[in-house]
């Protein structure tokens, strides 16, 4: 199964996500079209935040686990924040259609936003 964590601050703006495992919705040996929906997704929102963008982000990813995360510097420009809201609805409506057995999309408040 695939989780995504979105995080947010408590005023809802977002600072990152991490992306954790595979889908597995395929059968053992076959091409797993929802894992590679997953990727699109969340690798096409990095790479239009750093490279149309212009946001700086940190990333890091492990292949073999399907690991991948993504931490925003600073506050993102109102056309970010729309290409992250593109993100998070592309991977709801994909958790809807295949099922939480295969993916879930969590939402957690960024610990150092916390007083």
């Amino acid at each position: 199964m695939t989780t995504v964590v979105i995080c947010r601050t408590r005023a809802q703006q977002y600072t990152g996500f991490t992306c954790m495992g595979h889908a597995g919705y395929a059968e053992p040996g076959e091409p797993d079209i929802l894992c590679a929906s997953i990727s699109t997704l969340v690798i096409n929102t990095i790479n239009s935040l750093e490279e149309l963008a212009g946001e700086t982000l940190q990333v890091s990813s492990n292949d073999e686990t399907g690991f991948i995360r993504c931490v925003i510097e600073g506050s993102l420009q109102e056309k970010s924040v729309f290409l992250m809201d593109s993100m998070v609805f592309g991977l709801q409506q994909l958790s809807g259609s295949y099922g939480e057995k295969y993916l879930t999309v969590k939402f957690e408040t960024d610990v150092s936003d916390i007083d």
